[in-house]
Order: structure tokens, then C-alpha cells, then sequence
């Protein structure tokens, strides 16, 4: 096995990001956008509570602010993988502002109805769906590798600072100027943003050689590559294991602020914030924790902080208890939170990073939805302490039930291009064209006997390489003839695809080669043939 497979990144300070001017830019205008989208939160959550205060209705609010982002994330993320990023992150964000505006005048009008609040709520959810798994993306442009980490712990940081003055923003809002003002906020907040993407000097891409995936074909390509991905799965299945019972606390918060006595927006604000506060003390305090915990010790923790967050919310009778489990569920949530994303982003390379961030966005934000629908109804069917009882014994229950799926398996894998593979030999009369497919390529090996065994080992791990890369059939055949040639085989979609396959290797891909051609024992390399599907067939 080759050194490349245990490269090791050595970790940065945590502010070493902030050096890099590009992501001190996009992080500030980000900061003041999150604090905009925490004040449309809160008070949108508020906004409902007096046009409907059924304990379903309140918990529609996160849901079908998260729905759009289950329903829509993957295919955001395949336009983000073959558009230019900066680009699309400023028409987007133009459009949630128009939509924002929108929203905040008909609330002044009194116009607003549950009905149209939901509506509006999607609407700026499907923006956010959009805007997430490209911009998520985009951090591994803004630092080095060894910065990336603590990258994505300040953009958390950011996220529950925003979310620390955001909603007491919300609340003295409300208060003071009325309903439409948080609306108003947040939609002004939007152009900050635009004005940072504006003046962020990207340094040009590189010039394409290949035409753009297509979009159907590149999702399901996004979907293969995650399929095949064990870091990823194992992060996606970490993340449904908690965001399924987490989201119970986020779902019925509005409740808790109006159940406690003396309750209201301003308390539902304070909440929020305390939330926000955990989360920053808990990001300030990860760089020190790291190095006494590994992620999966730092997700459990998080998690039990959750679920000891969750029963003190339940059952707290007055602020004084109510606020110290909001500022514990802050710490646990920051934790787990970060732990997951950085798991994520280590397992992706560049290629594909955005459409396998915007799956781990999906399960995300679809637990969140898919919680907050049948916690509203548990809710109401039973209480709201019974409620955050059930779902903080389910999120500890899940700790040993997801255990073996083990978080930052990609952190040292090396997941830069290997452009290690030759051009393919084709014939000067050959019809080349993009779209001509299928592709089969065929692989000849020459293998010993006393070998055969350790090669269907090592080339059955390499099957998952080339499924992650873009096949979509694959197999392994032995000769009849002479049982020391064996072929491997696999089908792409086009020649277009076969020429990025070429691309997407990494280094720790081109590992797994060497292992598998290691087992050949012919002096010349393992004989590679393409075969296209008659031109004829295309026709008809």
C-alpha cells in the first residue's frame, strides 16, 4: 500500500481561517445573513403561534421550512457541482430577498394567514435549499486543507452567534415596532450577503474540457458515489440517529416559551438565545475538547447534553430552569453538529463534494422535517413534557445502535486528483463523440493461482472505487480457457463520463489500484479495452 494512504493533515489553530481574507469576508457578511434568518425564524415561529396556536400547526412552521430543503437539496447540489458556485450563490440570494420583502409587506397589511405563511415559509426554505449544499462547497476554496476543520467550527460559531442575538433581535422586535419588522430585517439582511459574493475575487476555474453533466445524470451519479462512499454513509447514518430526536426541542419551543409562566416573544427570544449562547461557549471550547476526545466520543457527548437539555426543557416549571437547559442543548447540539459536518466534508473530494454535502443536508433537514410532523403530533395527542421524554430516551437509545458506523474516516485519506490515468487509445477513425454510450471498459489480469483469493478481495474493494467514480455495472469474470486471466469489467453512461472518470480519481482511489494490480504477474500492464454500443443503436 502506498504512503498516500495514510496521509496525514496536521490540524490548525482555530482562527488560522480568518487569515485567509476570503473566508473573513464571506464569513462576516454570512454572520450578519444568519442573524437576518434567526429573526425571520423566531418570528415566523411567533407569527403562528397567534394566527394558530395548535401545538401541529406551530411544528408545520420548522417543517415545511425544512421540507423543501429534503426535497430539493440533491438537485441544488448537482447544479452547484456544474455551475459556477459565486454565480448561483448571488441569483439565489437575490431571489429569497424579493420573496422575503414580499412576506414582511403583507404581514404589515395584516394579510397574513397560517395558510400563506406556510406557503411563504417553503418558498424561502426552497431558496435555502438552494443555497446550502453551494455554499457549504465552497469552504474548501477559502482555506487549505489543514484549515478546513476548524472552517467548518467557525462557520458553526457563526451560525449560534447569529442564532444568540437573532432571536432576543426577534423578540425586542415584535415588541417594539410590530410583526412585520422581523421579516423586514432579514430580507435587508440578504444584501449584505450579495454585496460579499459580489466582492469576493474568485480565482478563476479551470477551463472545462468536457460538457456538463447532464442534471438527471448527475444526480444519479451524486447518488452512487454516496451509496459507495463508506465515510459518508457512515456519517449520514450517525446524523439520522440524533437529527431524528433532536428535532423534537426545535419543534415545540415556541410551546415551552408560552407554557412557562410569565412566558412570551421576548421569552421565546431568550430561549433561542440561550441555545445560541451554548453553541458559541461549546464552539469556543471544541478546539481544547478535540484533543481529548475523538469525533465519536464528541457526538456522543453532545447527544446525552441534548437529551439532558430536552427532559430539562420538558419539565421546567419557571425560567430558572427552563434557560439552563437551553444554554446545555446549545453546547450539545454545537458538538454534534460540527462533529457530523467535518465527517462529511473529509469524505467528499472536490468533484463531487456539493451533491454529497447536499445528501447529508437532506437527511438533515428531512429528519428535521419529518420530526417536527410527528413530535407536534405526539404533542398533541399526549404533552409536551411526555413528548421531550420520548425523544430524549430515543436519542440516547441510538448512541449504541449507530455505534459501529465510526465518524472522520476520510479525515486521512487523501482526496486530490491522481490524474493518473492515461488518455484512452482509440482509433483516428473512431466516432469519439461526448454522448455516445454506453462505454464498457475491460481490464485483463493475469493472476496465480495461489493468489486468486487476496485478488477477488482487493478487486471487490476496487468495485466500489469505480461505482463512486461513475460506473454504474460492474463485475469480474474468469477465463474458461486459462483460469489465470481474469477480466473486470463496468458500464458508464457515455464516453463523456468514462473521460471525467479519468478526472475524479484520487489518490486514495489510485491506492486501491496499485493493491489490486499488485496481484499481476504478466511483465506488461494489465491490458485496458473500451467498447461503445454501435452508433446505429443510438438512432433508433
Amino acid at each position: 500500500m502506498s504512503k498516500r494512504a495514510t496521509h496525514i493533515v496536521t490540524p490548525a489553530s482555530t482562527w488560522a481561517p480568518f487569515a485567509h481574507s476570503a473566508f473573513a469576508l464571506l464569513w462576516t457578511a454570512t454572520l450578519i445573513s444568519n442573524i437576518g434568518a434567526w429573526v425571520h425564524n423566531a418570528g415566523a415561529a411567533w407569527l403562528m403561534t397567534t394566527l394558530d396556536p395548535s401545538p401541529a400547526i406551530v411544528a408545520l412552521v420548522q417543517a415545511v421550512s425544512a421540507l423543501p430543503i429534503f426535497c430539493f437539496a440533491l438537485l441544488a447540489g448537482t447544479l452547484a457541482d456544474r455551475v459556477d458556485k459565486q454565480r448561483f450563490l448571488i441569483i439565489v440570494n437575490i431571489v429569497i430577498a424579493a420573496v422575503t420583502f414580499a412576506l414582511s409587506v403583507l404581514v404589515a397589511l395584516g394579510w397574513m394567514t397560517p395558510l400563506l405563511l406556510l406557503v411563504f415559509t417553503f418558498m424561502i426554505g426552497t431558496g435555502a435549499a438552494f443555497i446550502a449544499p453551494a455554499w457549504q462547497a465552497v469552504v474548501p476554496e477559502l482555506v487549505p486543507r489543514e484549515s478546513l476543520p476548524p472552517a467548518i467550527a467557525l462557520n458553526s460559531l457563526g451560525i449560534n452567534i447569529s442564532r444568540a442575538i437573532g432571536p432576543a433581535l426577534a423578540g425586542a422586535l415584535i415588541i417594539y415596532i410590530g410583526l412585520a419588522a422581523p421579516f423586514v430585517v432579514n430580507a435587508m439582511s440578504y444584501l449584505v450577503i450579495i454585496g460579499a459574493l459580489l466582492a469576493w475575487k474568485r480565482p478563476p476555474a479551470p477551463a472545462r474540457t468536457l460538457p456538463p453533466e447532464p442534471l438527471l445524470g448527475g444526480m444519479l451519479t451524486g447518488l452512487r458515489h454516496a451509496s459507495h462512499n463508506a465515510p459518508l454513509k457512515a456519517t449520514l447514518l450517525r446524523a439520522l440517529g440524533y437529527f431524528t430526536f433532536a428535532s423534537a426541542y426545535w419543534a415545540l419551543l415556541p410551546l415551552i416559551a408560552r407554557a412557562i409562566p410569565g412566558g412570551g416573544a421576548g421569552f421565546y427570544g431568550i430561549l433561542l438565545g440561550a441555545i445560541g449562547a451554548g453553541a458559541v461557549v461549546g464552539a469556543l471550547a471544541l478546539p481544547h475538547i478535540r484533543t481529548k476526545l475523538d469525533a465519536n466520543q464528541l457526538q456522543v457527548l453532545g447527544t446525552i447534553m441534548t437529551a439532558a437539555a430536552m427532559l430539562g426543557l420538558g419539565f421546567a416549571t419557571s425560567a430558572w430552569f427552563a434557560v439552563p437547559a437551553a444554554l446545555l442543548g446549545g453546547l450539545g447540539w454545537i458538538a454534534v453538529l460540527t462533529s457530523l459536518n467535518v465527517s462529511a466534508q473529509t469524505a467528499l473530494p472536490n468533484w463531487v463534494r456539493a451533491r454529497g454535502l447536499s445528501i447529508f443536508i437532506m437527511v438533515f433537514f428531512g429528519c428535521m422535517a419529518a420530526g417536527s410532523i410527528v413530535w407536534g403530533q405526539v404533542a398533541s395527542v399526549t404533552s409536551q413534557s411526555t413528548t421531550l421524554l420520548i425523544a430524549a430516551v430515543g436519542a440516547v437509545v441510538a448512541i449504541p445502535l449507530t455505534w459501529r458506523a465510526q465518524l472522520g474516516q476520510g479525515e486521512h485519506r487523501d482526496l486530490t486528483p491522481a490524474m493518473s490515468w492515461g488518455a484512452p487509445i482509440i482509433a483516428d477513425s473512431f466516432d469519439d463523440s461526448p454522448d455516445r454510450g454506453p462505454v464498457m471498459v475491460t481490464i485483463s489480469y493475469v493472476i496465480e493461482a495461489n493468489n486468486a483469493d487476496d485478488f477477488l478481495q482487493a478487486i471487490h474493494a476496487l468495485s466500489a472505487e469505480r461505482y463512486r467514480n461513475g460506473a454504474h455495472s460492474w463485475g469480474v469474470y474468469q477465463d474458461a480457457a486459462d483460469p489465470s486471466i481474469w477480466f473486470e469489467w463496468f458500464f458508464l453512461s457515455s464516453w463523456a463520463e468514462h473521460l471525467r472518470q479519468h478526472e475524479r480519481v484520487t489518490q486514495h482511489d489510485q491506492d486501491i489500484h496499485d493493491a489490486v494490480r499488485a496481484y499481476h504477474s504478466a511483465t506488461q500492464a494489465p491490458e485496458v479495452r473500451h467498447y461503445l454500443a454501435p452508433v446505429r443503436a443510438l438512432q433508433r
